[in-house]
């Protein structure tokens, strides 16, 4: 059984559409890594859920053997043996705290685009059950993440990231939307490297604050950058805010 969020219908026409949005989420509509955030949320929820901290801190050690999806495996065992029912009801309600966290300025951009009739896709690593729920609430079209298979203690999951983003909107859409190997009058949204195989396939790109191996990609090809105000002082404190997170403490180190 999958667990997933509910996608948007798909559209059923060959004809491309006037234009194409991409956006990834993490980083890019908002300062977060979600994943911390949800993890926080469901735990406060449900507090017998610790046990997963330190069974993840366990594995840090062994992250490099394992790799990043693997990881994400060991990371999301906090919701082993969660009915799909339950899961749902607390992405909705994480996906609507997030909400006021949403960069106005990304916003902004979102609604130019679907006020241009364009078709709107938000593409995310983080997993589906939630970022489907986000998308909703922003009036995305088709929302995409890591889809989670089951509530294995450690899920079957494939890492929706990097090449995997273009592989799956390459089996979701129709060929014609894509000339020459592009998505017809695309353009795509992010704040990572890691979604440079997402920006191949776009015709244009805006980078939101990048760190200097993509902002330097930035200025090379002419791309805008987006700078939003991120919601911490300094970097020690977003560090100290992370631990917060990362270990499960307080009641809302995100600030959400």
């Amino acid at each position: 059984m999958k667990i997933h969020g509910q996608l948007a219908d798909m559209p059923h026409s060959e004809s491309p559409p006037p234009g194409i949005a991409l956006f990834d989420m993490d980083g890019t509509l908002l300062a977060w890594d979600c994943q911390l955030l949800f993890r926080h949320h469901v735990i406060r929820a449900e507090p017998w859920r610790a046990f997963s901290v330190p069974l993840f801190l366990a594995f840090l050690p062994f992250a490099k053997l394992l790799g990043t999806e693997n990881m994400k495996r060991v990371f999301h065992c906090f919701l082993w043996k969660m009915p799909p029912e339950r899961l749902a009801e607390l992405s909705r309600e994480f996906a609507a705290r997030l909400q006021p966290s949403i960069y106005s300025e990304l916003k902004t951009a979102l609604a130019a685009h679907k006020a241009a009739g364009h078709l709107t896709i938000l593409s995310s690593a983080s997993p589906e059950c939630y970022a489907a729920e986000v998308g909703r609430l922003l009036g995305f079209d088709l929302s995409l993440g890591t889809v989670l298979e089951n509530n294995l203690l450690f899920p079957d999951l494939t890492n929706h990231k990097g090449e995997n983003k273009v592989i799956r909107l390459r089996k979701l859409l129709p060929a014609s939307y894509f000339i020459g190997g592009k998505l017809v009058n695309s353009h795509g949204y992010t704040d990572s490297t890691a979604d440079l195989p997402m920006l191949a396939v776009c015709e244009k790109a805006t980078v939101v604050n990048p760190k200097p191996p993509l902002e330097k990609l930035a200025v090379q090809n002419g791309w805008p950058i987006l700078r939003p105000a991120r919601p911490w002082k300094s970097e020690m404190e977003k560090a100290l805010r992370v631990l917060a997170l990362l270990l499960a403490l307080g009641e809302n180190p995100g600030k959400l």
